[in-house]
Parts: structure tokens; sequence; C-alpha cells
């Protein structure tokens, strides 16, 4: 009786987004030059190409997942314009996009750090009246949100050194930064937080993060009653 071939299931547009940053984030930590087939800047032919070799993804997956990832800031564009000079003496203008991680991409993955720009920059947060307090993740929060936002800072950091998917731990880390991003605020989105919270919750299914989900539960409990 002959065999029947299976199919591996179709990739989520989650998953072919993990790929891409992670493949530009390899590219730029292995990088011995800004651009070419050594550098941290790659167009975005020879990306197609090298993803669909490594992950088999293929160019429609690569293009509508990298447009996404362009808006949310992980990955920058960088145009190089040059000219040149056509028979019968025409100067025609060419211009060449590369495509490279962002320092916010490379957060990403690797987590804020100690250069990494604080959440408000730029505003005067003594002007709003609120008191802003950073936690260890280097998010900043409304202090008298503090032990809320204290106990998802730990779940995230336990969160990113499981043994989760990598899928899973940004699935799951986004979800966080979700509701720490509402805790910034003096009243915060009651409805953002409980959407963001059906995901969070499901991190109970990695056995060491079980009493940090209960940690959270028990903070958040005012938010999605």
């Amino acid at each position: 009786m002959a065999k029947t071939k299976t199919t591996a299931p179709a990739k989520t547009n989650t998953e072919v987004r993990d790929i891409l940053l992670h493949y530009f984030y390899d590219r730029n930590r292995n990088a011995t030059s800004a651009r070419g087939k050594k550098g941290s800047a790659v167009k975005i032919s020879d990306a197609k190409r090298e993803l669909k070799a490594q992950a088999g993804l293929s160019q429609q997956q690569v293009q509508s997942n990298l447009t996404y990832l362009l808006s949310q800031g992980w990955v920058g564009e960088v145009k190089i314009e040059k000219e040149y000079l056509a028979p019968g003496g025409t100067v025609i203008p060419s211009v060449t996009s590369f495509f490279q991680i962002t320092a916010a991409g490379i957060d990403k993955i690797e987590g804020p750090g100690e250069f990494t720009m604080p959440k408000f920059h730029g505003i005067k947060i003594e002007a709003t009246g609120q008191n802003i307090i950073t936690l260890g993740d280097g998010n900043q929060i409304n202090a008298k949100f503090g032990e809320l936002g204290a106990a998802l800072s730990d779940l995230r950091e336990a969160i990113t050194k499981s043994q989760a998917s990598e899928v899973d731990k940004m699935n799951l880390v986004a979800d966080i930064e979700t509701v720490q991003s509402q805790l910034a605020k003096p009243v915060p989105n009651r409805g953002i937080i409980s959407a963001a919270w059906q995901t969070i919750k499901g991190a109970a299914v990695i056995a060491e993060c079980i009493p940090l989900v209960e940690r959270v539960q028990h903070f958040i409990a005012s938010f999605i009653s």
C-alpha cells in the first residue's frame, strides 16, 4: 500500500514574522559590512532568495510580512541613490532599497537593555502629574500600578528564559507589553488589558510560570472583572 504523503501545515503570519525578524537579526549580528553579501542591510531580492532556501518562505509571505515589520518599526528601509549616464548623455537616477533590523527590532528579540531609549523620551512626565516608575525590564508605568507591573515584568523574564517556542514567547511578551503600556496611563483601557490577558494567562502551560501567572491574575483582576 502506498504511503500517504503528509503536507506540513502552513505557517501563520506570526510565525513568518518571527522568521523574518530573526533573519534580519542574524544578518546584523554576523555582518562585516553595511551592505552586500555579508552586510547587515540586504536587498529584498536577496532576502527572498535566502528565506526561501532557509525556511521555505514564498515571495508573497516575505513581502506581505516585511510590510508589517516595517510599519511596526522593527525593520527599516535604507535607500541608496545613484545616477548613471545613459547613451546620449541623459542622466538617469537609480534608487536601490536595502532592509535591516532596527534598534526596536533588536530589543524585540533581546529585550530592553542599558541603551534602550526610554518609552517616554521627550515627554515632560512631571507635567502630567503622574508618578512614573521604571521596571526591571525597562518598561515605565504609573507608580500606583507598580505591583501589577512588577508581576508582569517577572512573568516576562520567566517566559523568555523558558523552553517554550520562540513564536509562543513572542506572542506572550507582546501582550505583556501591551498591558504595561496601558499601565502608563492614569486610566488604563480595561478592554485592551482584558483582551491581552486572554493570551497572557496561557503562559500557565509553562510549568515554571504557573505561580507567576497566578500572581499577575491577583493584581490584574480589578481590570478584567
